[in-house]
């Protein structure tokens, strides 16, 4: 670990109530030295950087203005708030973050009274704050709710949902919108600050309240003619007749690297009688550590790096990530097939669309944080003849649920969901893990969800949605590296609702879907050290099911086992329910179902949360053998028998 940095003013912040004893000209060391310790503490752990850099003067302002955390502090997302974690009591363990056992790397409620409300998915805070606001007015207690939302967050629909109905609030909702990518305004400067001290002012506020007042007793055609000049009169320097059109009092822009500008403005906007309030800062991702400001997409989250140099720690050479095959491949398909589309809702790099859009930038579509459009788009254009491939995280795709019911399976059409982060995700926890996306698609009628085991059978699965255009297709991929197979050269068109047998036994059958396999071929070589003739079969598909293949395994091993990277109501559930119809139970079927437990777990290496969650090859052994031992002719749901 590098030498720490030399923060004697932060040392004697622990809790925003010691940094509002501060002299304001101490405000500007006090942000430095946090600046430096979010990138030493980053530096050695990995993890979100740019963004939380570029809010540092931010937090400090808040925190100094407001009443924190009777006056509720909501961060959009949650991944910049390094430097709000360490200035709120929690700076002792910041070194831990993302680690096993250590700080999430977003706002989380159970961490801190100063983490008011969880996040880790984009543009809920206003909705949140509003609630805090509505509760606090509707209880008679103090405190104001306050969003921080980046520019990125409001391209999502449920922002504008939330200040649509902000009004209620009043003056106990203020949203801080942080403008730092999509320049929503001109650059800032003195000018602007001033505008911005002078419209938030007590007196500017008192006298637009009075001459509403006053204007009143005239007709309403002229109340609505000067409310209409003077927003006018407002919005064409400083931008926010969009935000004014939704209730809310607009200020700024203004520079949110510059206390001197900041600290006033929000401390008229804390005695403001009149809102909600909408506060407009521009601010710099990567601020005050050059890598970082240069390029801006590549420390939006890092791995460990050189605080001096800025060098990121690289991952040895490797078998190619999930995400790069998945892009490789429908990039061949789209040489021969002018009618394959990507969409990617805010996720180019994540997802591998970038590489597609770099081949064909006209058949790629970033619709930005809004997953719900992205899945009603995709399906407008399957009913126009088109192959899209509607490439979203697990995690994110849950979003859009109804979208994918209503849109797209109840009229079957042929949107293709290329799965990506299936399964558990590692330092990202529970926010972030595809634990539900098998349970919630495989549900639906019409719908064909197949899980790749590796590398090779993405390819072949991602060709298979290519040419399926009989409906709705999902395929899913865990996040990181493949295991190293040779992908092949000529992709396979698989037969739908299919799977294979990978090794063949006698007494035991181990039914895998995903990349549990690997741990399935594990235990079938522990088990037949043991004596234990072993059956591997990858299913492929969670729906529909290989019924014809299931059913001769559970019908010819003493023992089956299902074993899936997803949650109950999955492929175990399906597996079951299909014994059941067709009477296998009653001939005393022995069947195990392994599957992630039912709870949210934390963030932790992914071998480690996998050996939790008790999915990997020793586990599979442990089920077999008890099954075997006590000999119960019962069907069990649960994770060991």
């Amino acid at each position: 670990m590098a030498d720490l940095p030399s923060t004697p003013l932060l040392d004697t912040v622990d809790t925003p109530e010691d940094l509002r004893k501060l002299d304001p000209k101490q405000l500007r060391q006090l942000a430095d030295e946090l600046r430096a310790e979010t990138i030493s503490a980053v530096g050695s752990t990995g993890g979100h950087l740019g963004s939380g850099l570029g809010v540092v003067e931010l937090t400090v302002a808040i925190h100094y203005v407001f009443n924190t955390p009777d006056d509720r502090l909501i961060w959009d997302v949650g991944h910049q708030c390094y430097p709000h974690k360490i200035l709120t009591g929690r700076r002792d363990r910041i070194r831990t973050l993302r680690q096993g056992g250590g700080l999430s790397g977003f706002t989380k409620r159970s961490e801190s009274e100063y983490d008011p409300f969880g996040a880790a998915h984009s543009s809920t805070s206003i909705s949140a704050a509003l609630g805090f606001a509505i509760a606090n007015k509707l209880g008679d207690k103090p405190g104001k709710g306050i969003a921080v939302i980046g520019d990125g967050a409001m391209s999502a629909g449920m922002a504008y949902e939330a200040m649509n109905n902000a009004e209620a609030a009043g003056n106990r909702l203020v949203v801080i919108l942080n403008d730092n990518d999509m320049s929503i305004a001109p650059p800032v400067g003195g000018l602007s600050a001033y505008l911005a001290r002078m419209v938030s002012s007590s007196e500017y506020l008192g006298l637009r309240s009075l001459a509403k007042r006053a204007i009143r007793k005239f007709s309403r055609r002229l109340t609505a003619a000067a409310g209409k000049t003077e927003e006018f009169a407002r919005g064409l320097v400083t931008g926010g007749t969009l935000f004014e059109e939704l209730g809310f009092y607009y200020v700024g822009p203004i520079d949110g690297h510059n206390l001197e500008h900041l600290i006033p403005v929000l401390e008229n906007v804390r005695d403001a009688e009149d809102g909600p309030i909408l506060v407009h800062v521009v601010t710099k991702k990567g601020k005050g550590y050059a890598p970082a400001e240069a390029a801006a997409d590549k420390y939006h989250g890092v791995q460990k790096f050189d605080v001096i140099t800025g060098t990121q720690a690289k991952a040895p050479p490797g078998p190619p990530a999930y995400q790069n095959v998945f892009a490789d491949q429908l990039i061949k398909d789209a040489e021969h097939d002018p009618r394959i589309v990507a969409i990617t809702a805010a996720m180019p790099s994540g997802t591998g669309v970038d590489r597609f859009a770099r081949a064909y930038p006209d058949r790629t579509f970033d619709v930005g944080i809004a997953e719900q459009h992205a899945v009603t788009f995709a399906a407008g254009l399957a009913a126009q003849g088109m192959r899209p491939f509607c490439a979203i995280y697990s995690t994110f795709l849950q979003r859009a649920y109804d979208q994918v019911v209503h849109d797209v399976a109840i009229q079957n059409l042929p949107v293709r969901f290329a799965i990506d982060r299936a399964g558990l995700v590692g330092a990202d926890g529970a926010t972030h893990a595809g634990s539900f996306d098998v349970t919630y698609l495989a549900t639906l009628p019409n719908m064909v969800v197949m899980a790749a085991a590796d590398e090779a059978e993405l390819v072949h699965m991602t060709h298979t949605a290519v040419l399926h255009d009989s409906g709705p297709i999902a395929l899913r991929y865990p996040r990181g590296g493949g295991t190293g197979v040779a992908l092949p050269q000529v992709p396979q068109r698989l037969e739908i609702g299919k799977g294979r047998i990978v090794r063949e036994g006698k007494t035991v059958a181990i039914l895998s879907l995903g990349t549990r396999l690997a741990e399935a071929l594990r235990a079938a070589d522990t088990l037949e050290a043991k004596g234990l003739s072993t059956t591997v079969a990858d299913l492929r598909f969670a729906k529909p099911l290989d019924e014809e293949l299931i059913r001769r395994l559970l019908t010819t091993h003493e023992v089956a086992v299902t074993i899936e990277e997803g949650a109950i109501g999955g492929l175990g559930a399906h597996v079951l329910t299909m014994a059941s119809d067709q009477g296998l139970i009653d001939a005393g079927l022995k069947l195990r179902t392994m599957r992630l437990p039912d709870l949210f777990q934390d963030q932790d290496k992914p071998e480690l949360q996998y050996a939790e969650a008790g999915l990997n090859a020793e586990n599979i052994v442990d089920t077999v053998l008890k099954a075997l031992r006590y000999n119960e002719a019962v069907v069990t749901d649960g994770a060991r028998a």
